[in-house]
């Protein structure tokens, strides 16, 4: 497996990925990924085996708060999961982020993907206290929006 940062020729490949998703990941249009391709490339790692992009992250350094890293969409192909790939991105970022000083990894997802509640507390990330617990799992009411609730997850970086 090869990790390298997401470039604007391998848009077509993220995007085949992350449409298998759905309902938890939603595609974006290509101009966002190009975005990310040629502003954010170094918090876009893209997982390749054979020639596949077979995982991805997209995430990107907070200008608001320059200590923080969001992961916006996390994705490994169905064939490849439970094999590290994940894993091995979110440490690449998470590298990035120690490179520049950042002192937070955190992401949302929705409270009843319970394959994600697993895999973030297995890779060291906390559920942010929130409003409620739904299914064991802590939610903060309206995070992304009216309505639009979501568990936080959050992992330090550095010592």
């Amino acid at each position: 497996m090869i990790i390298t940062p997401l470039t604007v020729d391998r848009i077509p490949d993220l995007e085949k990925l992350l449409a298998l998703g759905e309902p938890y990941i939603r595609l974006r249009g290509s101009s966002d990924y190009w975005l990310h391709a040629t502003l954010f490339a170094n918090t876009c790692p893209l997982a390749i085996t054979d020639g596949q992009v077979v995982g991805s992250v997209i995430a990107f350094r907070s200008q608001v708060d320059p200590s923080e890293i969001y992961l916006q969409d996390v994705m490994t192909h169905p064939n490849h999961r439970r094999i590290g790939i994940t894993r091995a991105l979110v440490e690449d970022v998470h590298r990035q982020g120690s490179l520049w000083g950042c002192q937070r990894l955190f992401l949302t997802s929705e409270p009843d993907n319970h394959a994600a509640h697993k895999a973030w507390l297995a890779m060291g990330f906390s559920n942010v206290p929130g409003d409620t617990t739904e299914q064991g799992v802590s939610v903060i009411y309206n995070y992304k929006g009216p309505g639009k609730h979501r568990a936080v997850y959050e992992r330090q970086i550095g010592a």
